[in-house]
This record gives C-alpha cells, sequence and structure tokens, in this order.
C-alpha cells in the first residue's frame, strides 16, 4: 500500500509538472508566457539595478569631481545624472526584447522604442549640459552681457531640444524635413499676424546688443514704466516697480523710445533754488555763498570739480526773494545714501544761512492802498 501511494504521488507530481509546463509554454500574442515572464523579471532587475546603479557610480563620479580644482565637472556630473539614470533602463530593456524574440512589425517597434530612449537620453543630457558649459563661459560676461549669455542658453538647449524631438520622429518614419517644408506657405501666412511677434523680438536683440540694460538696473522710459529691469525675454522685459508690482512690457516700447538707466549714474546730482529775504544785505548773501560753497569742498561726500561741475550763486531777483542756486553732485549714487547726505546738507545749508543773520522767503504779496481827497471828504 505504501509503494502504491508514493507512485500515485508521483504520478501527480508528473502531472503538476506537465501542467505548469503547458502553461509556461502557452502562447501570447505569438509569444510563450515564460518567456514574457522572464522579459519582465529582466525589467524589474533593470529597475532594482538602476536604483543601485544611481547610487553607486553617480555617488563614485561625484566624488571623483569633487577632487578637481574646477567646478565645470561638477555642475556637470550634476546636471547629466538625471538623463544617465536611464542606461540601466535600456540595457534591461534591450535584453527584454532579446528574449521576446520579436518579428516582424513587433520587432520593429521595439528596435524603434530602443532607438527613441537612446536619442531621448544623448538629447536630454546635451540640454541638461547647457547650464554647466554656459557656467564655464561666465569670464564672458564683462566682454557680453548676462542677458546675451542668457538668450543664447536658452537658444542652446532649443536648438538641442528640437534636434532630438526631429531625431525621434526620423526613428518613426516620419520625415521632418518635408514637414518643415509644407510649413513655409503656413509660416509666411503666421509672420503676417505675427509682426509684433518679430518686432519685439528683433527690439530684445537690439536692447542686448546695444546694451542699454541689463537685469537689476534701474531704468525709466517716459511714459511707459520706471522700475527694476529684472528679465529680458523673447517678446518682453519683466519690470518690476517701486511698489513692487511686475510690468511686463513689450521690448519694442524700451527699444523705440528714449530710455534713462539710472543705475549707470557717476554721481547723483543735487540741483536747489533757495530764496533768501530782499532785506538781505550784500554781505549777507556773499556769507551764505561762501559758507555753503565751503561745505561742499570740505564734505567728502560730495564729488569736486573738474569731476563734476559745481556751482553756488546768486542767481535772481524772484517775486518776493533773492534766490541762490545750488548745484553740485555727490559721490554716491545709492538712493538710501544719497537721501541722508542731502538731508545733513539741508541742515547745513539752515545754520549758514543763520549764521549769516539772514533767513528764508516764502511766498508773500504786498498790497498799497492809495486814497485820494481830502480825509473825511467825499471823493469822486
Amino acid at each position: 500500500m505504501l509503494v502504491q501511494s508514493d507512485k500515485n504521488l508521483m504520478q501527480q507530481v508528473q502531472e503538476l509538472g506537465g501542467l505548469v509546463s503547458e502553461v509556461w509554454s502557452a502562447s501570447f500574442l505569438g509569444i510563450s508566457v515564460g518567456t514574457i515572464i522572464l522579459a519582465v523579471v529582466i525589467l524589474v532587475l533593470a529597475l532594482l539595478v538602476r536604483g543601485l546603479f544611481s547610487h553607486h557610480i553617480l555617488r563614485a563620479l561625484t566624488r571623483m569631481a569633487r577632487r578637481s580644482k574646477t567646478e565645470f565637472d561638477d555642475h556637470l556630473v550634476e546636471a547629466i545624472a538625471p538623463p544617465f539614470r536611464l542606461v540601466p533602463l535600456i540595457v534591461g530593456l534591450f535584453f527584454a526584447v532579446q528574449v521576446l524574440g520579436l518579428s516582424g512589425n513587433a520587432q520593429i517597434f521595439g528596435a524603434n522604442v530602443m532607438r527613441s530612449l537612446i536619442a531621448y537620453a544623448i538629447f536630454w543630457a546635451l540640454v541638461r549640459s547647457v547650464e554647466p558649459v554656459f557656467h564655464l563661459m561666465s569670464p564672458l560676461e564683462s566682454a557680453l552681457s548676462p542677458a546675451i549669455l542668457e538668450w543664447t542658453k536658452k537658444a542652446a538647449k532649443a536648438l538641442f531640444a528640437f534636434i532630438g524631438g526631429a531625431a525621434i520622429l526620423e526613428v518613426w518614419g516620419i520625415q521632418v524635413g518635408p514637414m518643415l517644408a509644407g510649413l513655409g506657405i503656413f509660416g509666411v501666412a503666421v509672420a503676417l499676424g505675427a509682426q509684433d511677434l518679430f518686432k519685439n523680438l528683433i527690439a530684445g536683440i537690439l536692447i542686448l546688443v546695444e546694451r542699454r540694460f541689463n537685469p537689476g538696473e534701474w531704468i525709466k522710459v517716459d511714459g511707459v514704466v520706471e522700475g527694476v529691469a529684472e528679465k529680458i525675454n523673447f517678446r518682453s522685459t519683466q519690470i518690476r516697480r517701486f511698489d513692487k508690482s511686475i510690468v511686463h512690457v513689450p521690448n519694442a516700447k524700451l527699444s523705440d523710445n528714449a530710455l534713462t538707466n539710472y543705475s549707470r549714474m557717476t554721481h547723483r546730482r543735487i540741483y536747489w533754488k533757495i530764496g533768501l529775504l530782499y532785506g538781505s544785505t550784500t554781505e549777507q548773501l556773499r556769507a551764505v555763498q561762501q559758507g555753503i560753497w565751503q561745505y561742499l569742498q570740505d564734505n567728502d561726500a560730495f564729488a569736486k570739480p573738474p569731476e563734476v561741475s559745481t556751482f553756488v550763486h546768486i542767481d535772481s531777483f524772484n517775486d518776493s526773494s533773492i534766490d541762490l542756486m545750488i548745484y553740485c553732485f555727490t559721490k554716491t549714487t545709492d538712493w538710501g545714501d544719497w537721501l541722508a547726505i542731502k538731508e545733513d546738507f539741508v541742515c547745513a545749508v539752515k545754520e549758514i544761512v543763520a549764521e549769516a543773520d539772514s533767513d528764508f522767503a516764502f511766498p508773500s504779496r504786498t498790497i498799497y492802498v492809495e486814497q485820494t481827497g481830502e480825509p473825511g471828504g467825499i471823493t469822486d
């Protein structure tokens, strides 16, 4: 009985093995289930290896880059890390496709997927490499401008992205050249309706070439905007006004109109006219004029001739005052420092006027009443 039961058990095990073998060999879309499972296992292993690959290989590359004296390789490794993580996945997908043993259209489809992933990884890495390459070119900012480098960087990224997209389309049999040629007629129609877009684009290029202003500079266009330029984009420039609001101004308005760049001032000007009493004597007027002039000469906060023009003169007879003109420049261009210097100057002028025993005039009007006829008499 024991021998008989062992034979039945062996027979059942063999039957189970046969069922497993039958299922393993069963076909789904012309591919055995076992082959599909094996391909899935390869992809899962590729994903697991991707994590280990990213953790160890990229860390080793990062450590090697940090040992060098330049920062370029550090930025480069950091930039290409995301596309580099696709390598194990691409390798795993390649072996999975080989295991599946595809044929006909399926084989072509699998090969195209592989080529597309490889092209995507390569051009993704190129797009991300633009940042560290332009970081290496940062010394050129003195010859060019930060805005020109930023535009060139954006153009390089767009070019690599376009070529990468075109390469992937070519893999799938979509010809990009005829598409671009076919868009020619359509492009003419679009150009006619997008004249403002191209006008602003050309204006932006002229702004950069002429170096009218750079990001971070205080500019003013009468009747348009005044504030600090933040970004010079292809169509418009982003300007932050002094109330902290953002204004997007078309580049054409900044290129065609007169623009004042306050950030490029070498000095800040103070231009006042001070009214003194008509009752002031000549000696008092001269004392005030000489006192203010001496203050400007002794104060290191003010620029001196011949670097700048400086004038303190008795200027004109006004309706109710004798005017003294003050025309000078501070060394600083910072608005806060300028306000502080001007505040001290106001106090000093008041003290100088008081020391000269004179005073400031204010608008006034004297009315003379003329009386005709005898006192108490009747006049016509």
